[in-house]
């Protein structure tokens, strides 16, 4: 009896083995490291061989999974050839985009509605993390488009925002200013702390989370002051009084080489969402594509 391995399991194999680890495939293929093994280990019971062992923290292919990745990579390229054939240019993406949380609360909703509406058969993936991370999985070919910070001297700037202070303007007032942050790595917690250092501010890290919606409730909570763009919390004015000034933060849109039509409109679209956002547009054409 003939055995019918997915594609998608032969994706996830070479995903592995092109990109050196379990979680780097995982995000490369859009699924959880643990859904990725079971993927793996279903492979393995498909064609009743092993095809890695551990060696340390390093996934190394046995004798049988490197005849496998051979047969592997021949059959995925015939498939999307086959696909790309029949389907002559008709089937689009997957296009996938990266931002970072401020823009996906205040952006993606309407970028995602406009995009859809413009291409309604292409699929597509968003990612919400940081920028560093979203810049390195650019680099490796896994996203299409980032939307994200750097600082305000970027030469390609879609636009430039000053950093702000939130929060209860008496917290302000004390000896030791409480902060609510974001978790590391972060360019505006990093922004907070370089500014009361240098005014010699005393303070103190009062929460402390991995999430933009907690770090807003905790500011309106009175809970800490946090330092980010005026997009954080538009219907509030900033804390004015008795806090060091802080640097500008530039609003990017980078994206990788080579993009499909459809990847060069949410390019396109996400530059224009940007632009809108606090105040008036920045004269600036988007970027080339990065080579």
């Amino acid at each position: 009896m003939s055995i019918n391995v997915p594609t998608n399991l032969l994706r996830g194999f070479v995903a592995i083995v092109d990109s050196g680890s379990m979680l780097h495939a995982a995000d490369q293929v859009f699924v959880s490291q643990s859904a990725l093994s079971l993927q793996i280990k279903r492979l393995e019971e498909l064609v009743q061989q092993n095809l890695f062992v551990r060696e340390g923290r390093r996934l190394v292919l046995t004798d049988q999974g490197e005849v496998l990745l051979g047969y592997a990579r021949r059959l995925l390229a015939l498939h999307d050839e086959a696909v790309e054939a029949v389907a002559a240019g008709s089937l689009a993406g997957p296009v996938r985009i990266g931002m970072v949380q401020d823009f996906a609360e205040a952006l993606l909703p309407g970028l995602l509605a406009r995009f859809a509406k413009l291409h309604p058969e292409t699929q597509l993936f968003a990612r919400i993390t940081g920028t560093a991370e979203m810049l390195e999985m650019l680099e490796r070919g896994m996203l299409d488009v980032v939307l994200g910070y750097a600082s305000g001297d970027y030469p390609t700037a879609l636009k430039v925002a000053p950093m702000t202070w939130h929060g209860a303007q008496v917290l302000a007032e004390r000896d030791v200013v409480p902060l609510a942050v974001l978790e590391n790595p972060c360019r505006f917690r990093e922004a907070a702390l370089a500014a009361l250092d240098a005014a010699g501010r005393r303070y103190r890290i009062a929460v402390e989370t991995p999430n933009l919606s907690t770090l807003r409730a905790a500011v309106q909570a009175g809970l800490g002051l946090t330092c980010r763009t005026p997009m954080f919390l538009p219907e509030r004015d900033p804390v004015r009084d008795g806090m060091p000034p802080l640097p500008n933060v530039a609003c990017i849109v980078r994206t990788a080489p080579a993009l499909e039509e459809t990847a060069i409109r949410l390019a396109q679209l996400s530059a224009d969402a940007v632009r809108a956002v606090e105040g008036d547009p920045v004269e600036q054409d988007l970027p080339e594509p990065q080579q």
